[in-house]
């Protein structure tokens, strides 16, 4: 019985063994997924910094309070603020990600 349970025993741990070499694989590949995010995120988020709307160096507005290109004021803001709320909407997913593992 002794053996019968050893062998039993050995088993169990090896297949324990596999199942934490696989969760390790499956970590490392989320963190190196994560680190690319990580990398895309800050990338958007210096674009959004440096993003420059259409004529807001010296706008030229008409009777409609359009500026030259066709977009008035508001609509820009509008613009810039869907950006950051898209930005802060990944940010937020990755945070989520990182607080499962």
């Amino acid at each position: 019985m002794d053996a019968a349970d050893e062998r039993n025993g050995q088993e169990i741990l090896t297949i324990l063994q596999e199942n934490i070499e696989k969760l390790v694989a499956q970590l490392t590949e989320c963190r190196k997924e994560n680190e690319l995010l990580k990398s895309e995120v800050s990338s958007l988020q210096n674009i959004l910094r440096s993003f420059k709307l259409p004529g807001t160096e010296g706008p030229t507005v008409d009777a409609t309070g359009r500026s030259g290109d066709g977009f008035s004021y508001a609509e820009k803001i509008q613009v810039k603020q869907k950006l950051a709320l898209i930005l802060q909407k990944i940010e937020m997913e990755l945070r989520g990600e990182k607080t499962r593992f």
